[in-house]
């Protein structure tokens, strides 16, 4: 009913910068809240950033200072502009919005994009 497509992640040297993009489309009668998420492997999943609605941001401290979200309400898209990057950032990366549909809220989850930094 309600599809979350993330782009933008692949191969990056150290220092060097990407940004993603999740586009929700389907069923929807409003997005409230979105954020992206990472996990490396052998890790827990964990927040990199969250916007609500009205635009108000979160940053997991590891990422302060160097990556942005934001959202563009009639596109229905969320960007994560990641800059300085460095290897310990390399992890598959998922979009996730909490979406208001004829059938209540619910949270969507993206299948993720993989984002690789170089030493």
């Amino acid at each position: 009913q309600v599809q979350l497509v993330e782009s933008g992640g692949g191969l990056v040297e150290a220092g060097g910068s990407l940004r993603l993009s999740c586009a929700a489309s389907g069923r929807i009668f409003s997005l409230s809240g979105m954020a992206w998420y990472r996990q490396a492997p052998g890790k827990e999943r964990e927040l990199v950033a969250e916007i609500s609605s009205g635009g108000s941001t979160n940053y997991a401290d590891f990422v302060k200072g160097r990556f942005t979200i934001s959202r563009d309400n009639v596109k229905r898209t969320v960007y994560l502009q990641m800059n300085s990057l460095q290897p310990e950032d390399t992890a598959l990366y998922y979009c996730k919005a909490r979406v208001l549909t004829t059938q209540g809220i619910s949270d969507y989850w993206g299948q993720g994009t993989q984002v690789t930094v170089s030493s």
